[in-house]
């Protein structure tokens, strides 16, 4: 259960390979590489416990970093390569990272974070650097290649945002173990999905998620061998299933819907018959959607609900799929508890607030307001979903308490938005929202109430959006602005942003696309 075991044993075999460049690591290699950086990580002061950050893109590099850190003991954050400077800047302050190690594709980024990362004593880069950041390979090449003699497992400390738009860390819990502890979850995903040394895992998500994250490393922890995309690309990713004969993939529904819109002739010119599981989370699966894929690819699309928490996790195989459509599956992790506004739990086919009992206790990094609005006066926690059980046990969401949108597999919180927006000097009140998108599933919509109404129309709409692409990563933004005269508040000041999120979502038994 550790890339050093299947370096013994299988030293010149593919631990992962990039799709688009073609370079690859062996398992000899990721486990030579990892132990000189964990070699350097200790030269730079680095102990069991400490935190570092990762920012970059989808790179050969990555796992080498992240495997460095976890047989040093240290807690490694990895952070999306699509946020501004000033928002990688927060979650860098946010958890205390001593070292962010990025890339030079990322060099727009990283010239912005120059003045900023105060905390931070170390900063390097990957593939050429620039001012104020130091070569990684020639900092790493001089150290030795064996074992450091104080090798401790570290882990990742990933962040979730939240209702106040801030994004928080999921808390890491160090416990000194071995690096190559069993995993309990990890034994009972690879009982379901059939996981061993024989996978061919093709990731086509970005590797700072928490799922792609998790999974590869999984698989490399089980001597397979993941086949990593760059960036997402509908033919391409049909292409490279018969090219590595993949066994296994994990993806978002935005995904299938792109491969669904290929011409039906481009489709059928790609054997996946060597696919035997297809996994999908980050958002619901709209039926018609999985239907179809089933159709083509075969009962072989695996569903789970769960976060960066891991309080909990439902799975749907899919013939359970099959006889509960619309379904996030049964709790294998955890007990599914539905609670009503008052507290109180709900009957079978009722919807309310979905919790989870006896999971795993987890706490947001520096946010002890967060963690406590997460949890139920009896000791069960949530991700602030909202959703119904069936007869038999099954899972059915219908709403995200927290408006948080989806789009595309990413999660995206309006309050971020609505925060920037309220501050343009034309803008006297703002919601922002999710609505249905056929592609991503949701996309971000704005609504404002404009100082004068007599300007609102298509200029200042886009003047909204450009001022909201100047302070936030593009994907935050709204991707379209209405005007209303007024918006929907209670005098308390309360914003009713379900009445104009509802217009949107008329005709839907559900609210999640």
């Amino acid at each position: 259960m550790h890339p050093y075991i299947h370096a013994r044993r299988t030293p010149d075999k593919l631990a992962y390979i990039m799709a688009g460049s073609r370079e690859g690591v062996t398992y000899r290699e990721l486990d030579e590489r990892s132990n000189r950086i964990a070699h350097m990580f200790r030269s730079r002061g680095l102990k069991g416990g400490d935190h570092i950050a990762i920012l970059m893109e989808n790179n050969a590099r990555f796992f080498e970093i992240c495997w460095g850190a976890q047989r040093s003991g240290l807690v490694y954050t990895t952070i999306s390569s699509r946020l501004t400077a000033a928002e990688v800047d927060y979650i860098v302050s946010d958890c205390g990272a001593r070292m962010i190690i990025t890339s030079r594709a990322l060099e727009a980024t990283a010239a912005g974070l120059r003045p900023l990362l105060l905390g931070v004593s170390t900063r390097f880069m990957v593939d050429g650097t620039i001012e104020g950041y130091e070569s990684f390979e020639r900092a790493v090449r001089v150290f030795p290649s064996t074992s450091i003699a104080d090798e401790v497992a570290g882990r990742d400390m990933l962040y979730s945002s939240g209702t106040t738009g801030r994004p928080k860390g999921v808390k890491a819990s160090l416990t000194m173990e071995k690096i190559d502890e069993v995993i309990p979850t990890f034994d009972l995903v690879r009982e379901l999905y059939g996981m061993d040394e024989t996978t061919v895992y093709l990731s086509p998500a970005p590797i700072y998620h928490a799922a792609p994250l998790r999974s590869n490393m999984m698989i490399m922890r089980l001597g397979g061998t993941s086949v990593i995309m760059e960036n997402f690309d509908a033919e391409d990713f049909l292409k490279l299933v018969p090219e590595y004969k993949v066994t296994h993939s994990q993806l978002v529904p935005t995904m299938f819907v792109r491969m669904l819109k290929l011409p039906e002739q481009v489709r059928a010119r790609y054997d996946m018959s060597s696919l035997r599981c297809a996994i999908h989370a980050a958002a619901p699966c709209p039926i018609p959607v999985k239907e179809k894929m089933i159709a083509w690819w075969g009962p072989i699309i695996w569903e789970y609900y769960g976060g960066t928490e891991g309080n909990g996790l439902t799975i749907a195989s899919p013939q359970e799929w099959l006889a509960h459509k619309g379904t996030v599956g049964r709790a294998i992790v955890g007990k599914l508890k539905i609670v009503g506004d008052d507290g109180e739990e709900l009957p079978v086919g009722e919807s309310g607030t979905v919790y989870f009992a006896e999971g795993r206790v987890f706490a947001y990094h520096n946010d002890p307001k967060k963690t406590a609005e997460s949890r139920h006066p009896r000791g069960w926690t949530t991700l602030g979903d909202v959703g119904y059980v069936d007869a038999d046990g099954f899972l059915h969401l219908t709403d995200r308490k927290a408006f948080m949108i989806i789009s595309g597999g990413v999660n995206i919180y309006p309050q971020e938005a609505e925060n920037t927006l309220i501050n343009h000097p034309k803008v006297v009140d703002v919601a922002v929202f999710g609505v249905p998108n056929e592609d991503f599933g949701e996309e971000v919509k704005a609504v404002v109430q404009p100082r004068d109404l007599r300007e609102a129309g298509p200029d200042l709409a886009e003047e909204l959006l450009a001022y909201c692409r100047q302070h936030l990563a593009s994907i935050k933004c709204p991707r379209t602005v209405d005007f209303e005269a007024e918006l929907p508040r209670h005098p308390t000041g309360k914003l009713y942003k379900r009445i104009l999120r509802d217009r949107y979502w008329q005709g839907r038994q559900s609210r999640i696309v």
